[in-house]
C-alpha cells in the first residue's frame, strides 16, 4: 500500500457563522496529481490553505507526510503549534498562487534565491547554481537578471513556480495558477505542470483546466458546498460521472 503525502479526515473549516468546508475526507498518494474542480464558493481554495496552514481547519485532521499540519495532538486534543514551528512545517509544501506574487524591486534570479538563502540558510553560491538549473527548467534559463515587469505573464507564473520548487519541497500546491493568465499562456504554464508530475512531484491542483485535469490527474476531486461530491480517476469523474451534481456542473464547463 502506498503512503499518503496528504490524508484530511473529517476536515471543517468555519469563516464566522459560515461553514466553508464541512467534513472532507480525501487521501492524496506520493507522487500523484490530484486536481480539485467545482464551482466557485465550492471550498476548494480553502482546503488547499488548510493544507499548509494558511487557514486553520476548526475540525479534523489533515496531515502532511505522516504529520499533524499546524497541531500536536495530546490525550486526543489539539494543541496549536507556535508561529515558527508551523512556519518550519509549511516549508514541505510550496505553493503557486492565481498572482504570482514576485518581489518587483528584485530580478528573477534574486526572487529565486531569498527564500532559500535567508530562510534556509543556505550557501548563495550553491543557491544560486540551483537557481539557473531551475530556470532552464521552466525554459526561462536567459531571464535571470530581469526584472518580474519585463516579462509577460506566463513567465512570471513559471519563475513563481522555478521559486516554490528551490526550497525543495515534498509537496506542490496550486491555486488555479492559470486563472490570471490571458488564454494564449495558459499553455506554457501547464507545460511546466505536465513536466512537474512526469517527474514524480505530488501536486495538488485548483483548477478550471479540465484538458490538464483528464490528461495529468491520478484523481480528479469534483466540490460543492463544501463537501467532496465524487472523486476518482480523471476517466470515470469527467468521463462518466455518477453524481447528479457533477453531471450538472460538468455539463456547463465542458
Amino acid at each position: 500500500m502506498t503512503t499518503a503525502m496528504v490524508e484530511a479526515r473529517g476536515v471543517r473549516k468555519n469563516f464566522g457563522v459560515i461553514e466553508i468546508l464541512k467534513g472532507i475526507d480525501l487521501r492524496v498518494e506520493k507522487g500523484s496529481v490530484t486536481c480539485l474542480i467545482g464551482p466557485s464558493g465550492s471550498g476548494k481554495t480553502t482546503f488547499l490553505r488548510c493544507i499548509n496552514h494558511l487557514e486553520k481547519v476548526d475540525a479534523g485532521r489533515l496531515y502532511v507526510d505522516e504529520h499533524l499540519v499546524g497541531y500536536t495532538e495530546r490525550n486526543g486534543k489539539l494543541y496549536e503549534m507556535k508561529e515558527r514551528q508551523t512556519a518550519r512545517s509549511r516549508l514541505n509544501a510550496g505553493m503557486v498562487f492565481q498572482r504570482f506574487n514576485l518581489f518587483p524591486h528584485m530580478t528573477v534570479l534574486e526572487n529565486i534565491i531569498e527564500a532559500p538563502v535567508h530562510v534556509l540558510g543556505r550557501p548563495r553560491k550553491e543557491v544560486v547554481a540551483e537557481a539557473q538549473t531551475l530556470l532552464d527548467r521552466v525554459g526561462l534559463g536567459n531571464r535571470g537578471h530581469s526584472y518580474p515587469q519585463e516579462l509577460s505573464g506566463g513567465q512570471q507564473q513559471r519563475i513563481a513556480i522555478a521559486r516554490a520548487l528551490a526550497m525543495k519541497p515534498k509537496l506542490m500546491l496550486f491555486d488555479e495558477p492559470t486563472s490570471a493568465l490571458d488564454p494564449e499562456l495558459v499553455g506554457e504554464v501547464l507545460d511546466v505542470m505536465k513536466s512537474l508530475a512526469e517527474a514524480g512531484m505530488t501536486m495538488v491542483v485548483v483548477t478550471h483546466e479540465l484538458g490538464f485535469a483528464r490528461q495529468v490527474a491520478d484523481q480528479v476531486v469534483f466540490m460543492d458546498g463544501g463537501v467532496v461530491v465524487e472523486s476518482g480517476p480523471p476517466e470515470q469523474v469527467l468521463g462518466s460521472p455518477r453524481h447528479e451534481r457533477t453531471k450538472a456542473f460538468l455539463s456547463k464547463v465542458l
